[in-house]
């Protein structure tokens, strides 16, 4: 969406009516007039670069997009996007690799915002088994991955529950970030064909949900049986583009069986 209009005036009409908010409440949010707020998006007043950082922050717009906001208005982007294999990233990229490494013997990846894997610690190896091989050439997507016939999926002992909360997810994203790959992702995955494995074990009881709390991955593996739960990790307070769309995802396990399989697999 960011790209398709480059006046400033028409990406903040694009963004706030993405996010269903009339000029009204946006300028009460803002704490500015609704005749301001009107004038800028007709192009009838030159915001300054300060408004439109102002106005962006009230709109949750995301760091690429309020660069693209700037330029459009001819200000040079305020948020940098620097690779973390950049020097500069050596403390951003330590941490990363603590919280993976910390959390081994469980399965943990870091992915960027179009669910590229980023890096991931020796315990995803169990996630990965039986995948085709072509699948891990990278870039390496972890939802293709996790619902593709030739990924995960045929692993997943539950596919449906676990298929809508992936595509839960990526809605969600899509909703706050406009981006059209993601929407293409989304697309793409939806038609997958629902994979199912075929045992007799496929039946949930409280401890393989992790007490009904929250939704499962239940694989078969080397290991057997395990289970997972998720939970995501990002960077409070990101003033970089790249750290801004690192997301860490941490897997758990969901009951004693699946701990105890990682830690005697970890011991051997």
């Amino acid at each position: 969406m960011g790209t398709r209009t480059r006046t400033p005036g028409d990406l903040l009409r694009n963004w706030r009516q993405f996010r269903r908010i009339s000029q009204l409440d946006l300028a009460l949010n803002a704490d500015v007039s609704t005749r301001h707020i009107s004038f800028i998006e007709t192009g009838r007043s030159q915001p300054s670069r300060n408004m439109l950082l102002h106005l962006a922050e009230q709109l949750d717009i995301p760091l690429r997009d309020r660069n693209d906001l700037l330029v459009a208005a001819g200000y040079a982007p305020v948020y940098s996007e620097v690779s973390l294999g950049d020097p500069a990233r050596n403390a951003a990229r330590e941490a990363i690799d603590m919280v993976l490494t910390g959390h081994e013997p469980y399965p943990a990846i870091a992915i960027d915002r179009h669910w590229n894997l980023v890096n991931a610690n020796r315990a995803i190896g169990i996630l990965l088994e039986g995948i085709a091989p072509e699948m891990l050439e990278p870039p390496v997507n972890v939802l293709r991955l996790s619902l593709h016939p030739e990924g995960l999926a045929p692993r997943i002992l539950d596919p449906a529950p676990w298929r809508r909360h992936v595509r839960s997810l990526l809605r969600r994203q899509i909703e706050r970030t406009a981006d059209p790959m993601l929407s293409d992702l989304y697309d793409e995955v939806s038609g997958y064909p629902v994979q199912s494995f075929a045992s007799g074990e496929e039946i949930l009881n409280e401890e393989s949900t992790a007490g009904g709390l929250v939704i499962p991955l239940r694989i078969q593996s080397s290991l057997g049986i395990l289970s997972f739960f998720s939970t995501t990790t990002i960077f409070g307070a990101a003033h970089d583009v790249t750290l801004a769309e690192l997301a860490i995802e941490s897997f758990f396990p969901a009951d004693a069986a699946t701990s105890g399989a990682l830690i005697r697999s970890s011991q051997r």
